[in-house]
This record gives C-alpha cells, structure tokens and sequence, in this order.
C-alpha cells in the first residue's frame, strides 16, 4: 500500500471538507480489525474511498471489502483513488443508494462498517444484522453526531438525523442478542457484537 497517497487523499479529503473518518475514531477500528482479522468488509458511506483503503490493510489473504457510495463524483474519485494506493483488487465499489443496494447483497462480513446518512441508520443497522456473521462487529461512526443525540437538542433541521440516531442506540443497547459499547472518539462511535451464546 502506497502510504505517502494514502497521505495525499486525506490531506485533500480535509481541505475540500469531505467528512472522513478521524483519526483517533480510526485508531480505534484499526484495533478492532486487527483482532477479527476480516476476510469481508461492507462499508456503507464510501466517500472518496479513504476509510476503505485504510481497513484494506487488515483484510486476510484474498480478503475483500464491499462499500456503498451514491454521490456520483464521490464514486469516480474513489475508484482513482483506490487505484493510486494499490489496493483496487481488494475493493468493490458500488454506486447507488445504499438503501436500494444493501437488500440485494447476500454476502456474510466480518464487519460492517455504517457512515453515510444519518436518517438511515435503523435500515442500515438492520441490513448489518442480516448479513453479519456471528462473530462479526458493526461499527455505527458519527453516531453521537456533534453531541446532538445525547442533548435535548430538537433543532428542525436535524431532527430526523437525531431521531434516528437514538432509535439506532436504542435498537443496539436494548436488544437482547446484542452487545454494545458507545465511544466517544471522533463524533462518537457505537460498537455492535452479537453477544456469544
């Protein structure tokens, strides 16, 4: 992996302000896929490919990763950008919106990682739960969203994002099957396991 572009689209990523995943929001996952060791990776929110090309490096031999973008310049950019790194034979791209794409896959992941629209995160977390293998994790990024979620925050304009953040941390804590921890690196960070039998 060309660490030095890797380096290049962040910097790039930051300036344009094109939301990618934090730095210490990223030391965390980096933990977490050391220890799964994922052979498949669905990312939900591809961007311009940064976070993916990032989680590439813990994927087993052969190990793919499948992300989701629906912004069509967001796509092609990635797709330069995956090239560039070297990592294109370890990721799928798809463009659409993930609401329509995520019901077509059937595919078992290690981990799923969620970062696109905030109002869609119940969908995604159900999609997640679908195609998760048991010992997988799903990671929900931004999900304390600026600190709004824990907030009596009820501004009109993220109202929906809000509410359907807490129906995300409502539906990962209060599930019998589930286990999860929220933390608070980046704009917080929700890790979801299926509790051991």
């Amino acid at each position: 992996m060309n660490k030095e572009e890797l380096n290049k689209i962040k910097e790039k990523a930051l300036e344009e302000h094109i939301p990618i995943i934090m730095d210490d929001t990223l030391e965390v996952v980096d933990k977490i896929l050391k220890e799964v060791k994922p052979s498949r990776i669905l990312e939900i929110g591809t961007a311009v490919g940064y976070s993916a090309i990032c989680f590439s490096e813990y994927l087993q031999k052969n190990g793919v990763i499948d992300t989701i973008e629906r912004e069509e310049q967001r796509v092609k950019e990635a797709k330069i950008n995956v090239e560039k790194v070297g990592v294109s034979d370890k990721i799928n791209i798809y463009e659409g919106d993930a609401v329509e794409i995520l019901p077509t896959l059937n595919e078992k992941y290690d981990v799923v990682f969620i970062d696109a629209a905030k109002g869609k995160y119940p969908f995604f977390l159900k999609e997640a739960l679908r195609m998760l293998n048991p010992t997988g994790v799903i990671l929900a990024d931004n999900i304390l969203y600026k600190g709004y979620v824990m907030s009596d925050y009820n501004k009109h304009k993220q109202r929906t994002a809000v509410r359907n953040l807490r129906e995300y941390i409502k539906e990962v804590t209060e599930n019998p099957d589930i286990e999860t921890e929220i933390l608070e690196v980046g704009d917080g960070l929700a890790i979801s396991k299926y509790k051991e039998k």
